[in-house]
Order: C-alpha cells, then sequence, then structure tokens
C-alpha cells in the first residue's frame, strides 16, 4: 500500500483550518469573539465554535481521503483485471 503522506498532511491541515476558519465566522455572527478581554461566555462559546469547526474539517478531509483511496483502488484492481487473462 502506497501512501502519500504530503498530500494527506496538506488535506489534514487544509481541512483543520478551513473549518476553524468557519467557525469563528460563525462565532463572529452570533457576536461572540474569541479575543475578547478574559474568558466570558461570549468568549467561551467562540472558542467552543473554533474548536469544533477545525475537528469537523478535519473528520471531512479525512472521508475524502478515504473515499479518494478507495477510488484508486478501485480503479487499479479494474486496471489489473482488464489485463490478458491466463486462463486457457
Amino acid at each position: 500500500m502506497s501512501r502519500n503522506l504530503l498530500a494527506e498532511g496538506l488535506s489534514d491541515a487544509v481541512g483543520f483550518v478551513g473549518g476553524a476558519l468557519l467557525g469563528f465566522w460563525a462565532g463572529q455572527l452570533l457576536g461572540w469573539n474569541i479575543f475578547a478581554a478574559g474568558y466570558g461566555s461570549d468568549s467561551i462559546g467562540g472558542i467552543v465554535l473554533v474548536g469544533l469547526g477545525g475537528g469537523l474539517g478535519l473528520q471531512l478531509a479525512r472521508r475524502w481521503q478515504a473515499h479518494q483511496a478507495a477510488a484508486h483502488s478501485d480503479e487499479a484492481n479494474d486496471a489489473t483485471s482488464n489485463g490478458p487473462s491466463k486462463d486457457k
């Protein structure tokens, strides 16, 4: 089994950062500032949204990777099974 670790790491990073940014922007829409002074409920709510967004983005990236690996595996299996037959 061959894995491209660079592509896997980049995909994880993009998923995590993208999800965290979506969580941050959702918090901003709700008026929750993660950079507010102190740890009030609005600040904690924003931090939670950033964490959840990052985690969900990472999970989506991993599911996408698994889907790509399965599609690549199916293509490889189709290519080998359509070759010349050894049974004669």
